[in-house]
């Protein structure tokens, strides 16, 4: 069993919801005439600073532990990661860029060389046009003019 005891105040002044009638029973005192000490100027950030103080200390010091660690980490990462992308960067312009310029010119020399030996071939055919096979078009000994290839 629960024994309720009522106990006498001896400073009755001193708490703000304290009426002036000593009854305790009274309804007649409501909260809106007592004066509130909310700062009208207290912020966002101000309410849920103070709402640290419902979560235990245990659970705010690992909380705060795992943020930091995975600040930490996230810190970490990103940095080796840079770094690796400075590596890549730097030697795909250090060895890359030049590569693929001498791989161009090759790529020129090659089509001067081709085009070359295709302009020899040409000059060949035109001093021995008994090479070319006869036209089976051609009526009365007639020979149409020989054009080389490219033009």
């Amino acid at each position: 069993m629960v024994k309720v005891q009522i106990v006498e105040e001896k400073d009755a002044n001193a708490s703000p919801y304290a009426s002036s009638s000593s009854s305790r029973s009274s309804s007649s005192v409501s909260l809106s005439s007592v004066e509130s000490d909310v700062s009208v100027d207290e912020t966002f950030f101000d309410r849920v600073a103070a709402l640290k103080d419902i979560v235990p200390p245990t659970t705010r010091h690992n909380i705060v532990t795992r943020i930091s660690k995975t600040a930490s980490f996230v810190k970490k990462s990103s940095k080796v990661i840079g770094n690796i992308v400075w590596v890549i960067t730097t030697s795909a312009l250090l060895v890359g860029l030049p590569l693929a310029l001498v791989v161009e010119d090759e790529a020129k020399a090659v089509a001067q060389e081709k085009e070359m030996l295709e302009q020899q071939q040409g000059a060949q055919q035109m001093m021995a046009p008994a090479l070319y096979p006869s036209q089976t078009g051609v009526e009365s000994g007639q020979t149409k003019g020989l054009v080389p290839p490219g033009f």
